[in-house]
């Protein structure tokens, strides 16, 4: 719980009986006879209403399709935080059947290949996909690091890539040809969670953890410079790590009000456990990379309360999408299904229309404009989206719920 949610009375009988209060956690003190300090409004969730003209899948059932074309999803299954990445592969396959069951004349392939989620071990699977001639385009990679690594090559080949999840913003001022991000980058993420720390959550100082991945380092840095000086102390941790002592040190002596942890669900879940532990009771707030409900279930109780920020849209505001989801993978969509959902639709489209080679359907995707599931998607010549919305969210009762758009 934050320090703003528990307030301890403490009363003191004096000579008229008179009653103190102090407010608990990081950053109280002694009122001095002043009226109790007053709880926050607690951030609520706000409606949604899907799209009426989402662009879906299966079209009008008349996609005519030249050849045998295949999408693949390339990006880790396997590997660490292979969550994520199985929430996007799943989106990617039900997004080809339903448009193969509902278009007799353009049935769509799909192939997957397993990438780890490491930049080193990205390279050989991405280069397999290259060299499969069916293969005109690619719903990945999910990670920002793996993306860089096999930029190169996939613009070499003209193989167009539509990622649903890859955040870092340097990754469109590369020069790469291929590559569309399909969400808003840490440029947008990081502003606007620190716009929800310093705004919705009130806090004064802020306690910002990165790890040492491509992801985790940009989004800290896009964060600490949106906070400014209210950013009071920095650590860092490591891909892997398991003990967070050092860091948690650093935390205590800065006794801040709210900790933002930028990196990935496989490390975050220790570190709020540890958190919690220590008796660390400032607000905790995690981006996309730890949005899974791998970190409710290996961070236990010290989920409860953590919030979230994302640019991603919750899956549950699109009823149809969720059934469909569910029916087939029997867990309801995660992080960043939806937003591949929306990326295989806009391929799907180009393959409908007979495309049957790699620079048309990549020329297809450049010029794009259409509204999908989570936004309207029309990309610039840097291949970033015109629009970006980000949410919040909050660990409650063992589940993520969603809040509201962060404005």
């Amino acid at each position: 719980m934050s320090r703003n949610r528990k307030v301890l009375a403490l009363a003191a009988t004096l000579a008229g009986a008179m009653v103190l209060a102090a407010c608990g956690g990081g950053g109280g003190g002694d009122t001095g006879g002043a009226a109790p300090t007053q709880q926050r409004a607690e951030p609520t969730q706000a409606p949604f209403t899907p799209p009426a003209d989402a662009e879906l899948p299966a079209g009008d059932g008349q996609g005519q399709c030249s050849g045998d074309p295949t999408i693949a999803y390339v990006g880790t299954i396997a590997g660490a935080n292979a969550g994520l990445g199985i929430a996007i592969k799943q989106a990617v396959q039900l997004a080809i059947e339903e448009h193969n069951q509902a278009n007799a004349g353009c049935q769509v392939s799909y192939k997957e290949f397993d990438t780890a989620g490491s930049p080193q071990t990205a390279l050989a699977p991405t280069v397999a996909a290259i060299n499969d001639p069916t293969i005109l385009g690619i719903v990945g990679l999910p990670f920002s690091g793996e993306s860089e690594a096999v930029g190169p090559a996939l613009s070499e080949a003209g193989l167009v890539s539509v990622t649903p999840s890859a955040t870092r913003p340097d990754l469109t001022t590369k020069g790469f040809t291929h590559f569309f991000r399909g969400l808003g980058n840490d440029a947008v993420q990081g502003p606007s969670a620190a716009r929800f720390i310093t705004g919705t959550l009130g806090a004064q100082s802020v306690c910002v953890i990165r790890d040492d991945s491509a992801y985790g380092q940009g989004l800290a840095t896009e964060l600490t410079n949106a906070l400014g000086a209210a950013a009071t102390c920095q650590e860092e941790v490591k891909t892997g790590q398991r003990e967070f002592s050092a860091a948690i040190g650093t935390i205590q002596s800065g006794n801040p009000d709210a900790i933002f942890y930028a990196g990935y669900y496989d490390e975050g879940a220790p570190l709020a456990q540890q958190l919690r532990d220590a008796g660390i009771e400032a607000d905790i707030v995690v981006p996309d990379g730890v949005k899974d409900p791998i970190f409710v279930q290996n961070a236990g109780e010290a989920s409860d309360g953590v919030y979230m920020t994302c640019p991603c849209l919750p899956g549950d505001v699109f009823p149809e999408f969720t059934g469909a989801y569910k029916a087939r993978w029997n867990v309801d969509p995660q992080t960043y299904s939806a937003e591949a959902y929306d990326a295989t639709t806009i391929l799907l489209r180009g393959l409908d229309q007979g495309i049957a080679d790699r620079p048309a359907l990549l020329e297809h995707v450049r010029n794009y404009q259409g509204q999908g599931l989570t936004k309207r998607f029309q990309w610039n010549a840097n291949g970033e989206l015109n629009e970006t919305p980000v949410w919040s969210y909050v660990v409650k009762d063992g589940q993520i719920q969603r809040l509201s758009p962060i404005e």
